[in-house]
């Protein structure tokens, strides 16, 4: 089957659970107000999450780094928004050891990567006078407004395309539209923060959150399998 059309069925698991999808304004919203999404792993996960409370009483996002997308969730467990995402342009699901200590032009491209894991986030400062979302701040990994101080990286470009295959360009961070981040992002996570997930691109769901097993067999999660159909 191919990836998109699996979708419906991650939807009707979420109804499964009793938590149905509003009909809000987001990336992609058609006549009937229905929110779509590329990544069913991640309504998955965000079924999981709804069913077994384990944000607690707090929003949260999952972030899935092969469709490059970001949804985020309210305390119920609703799908509020999507939107698209820049995130480290190297693959990988894990975090270089001490790369949060390092100045970033002492950061190797093979070391730009997205971690994939549970993260407990909350709104602070950062650089440059810049309001961020921290979703781990021993490695630097935020989640924040798109950054356009280099032209040359075409990140606003990047983030309108069709595609996710040209949305590999950060140290790491996650950056997305920016009206996105103050006007969805900055009210839903508050002052309290929450929680936010990011999905594994290499290895298998279950490998990241053991807890997750609700749907099986586990998808390894690789851009080519995304690319080829599953």
């Amino acid at each position: 089957m191919a990836r998109r059309n699996c979708v419906v069925l991650a939807l009707a698991a979420l109804t499964l659970v009793g938590r149905a999808l509003p009909s809000m304004a987001a990336q992609s919203e058609d006549s009937t107000g229905i929110i779509h999404t590329n990544s069913v792993e991640a309504l998955q996960l965000a079924t999981w999450v709804t069913a077994s409370r384990d944000n607690g009483d707090r929003p949260f996002i999952v972030i899935d780094k092969v469709t490059a997308e970001v949804l985020i969730f309210d305390t119920a467990g609703l799908l509020q928004r999507v939107t698209p995402a820049l995130l480290g342009i190297a693959k990988g699901d894990d975090a270089t050891p001490g790369i949060g200590d390092k100045d970033l032009g002492e950061i190797g491209p093979a070391e730009k990567t997205t971690p994939a894991g549970r993260f407990f986030a909350r709104i602070g400062p950062a650089k440059g006078d810049q309001t961020v979302l921290w979703v781990d701040f021993n490695t630097s990994v935020a989640l924040h407004a798109v950054v356009t101080k280099n032209p040359a990286e075409h990140r606003l470009e990047r983030l309108a395309s069709p595609t996710p295959q040209d949305n590999r360009i950060t140290f790491g961070c996650i950056n997305v539209p920016a009206a996105f981040f103050e006007d969805v992002v900055r009210p839903i996570f508050g002052s309290n923060g929450g929680m936010v997930y990011i999905l594994p691109e290499s290895r298998f769901l279950i490998e990241v959150f053991p807890a997750f097993d609700m749907f099986a067999p586990p998808i390894k999660r690789t851009a080519e399998a995304v690319q080829q159909g599953s």
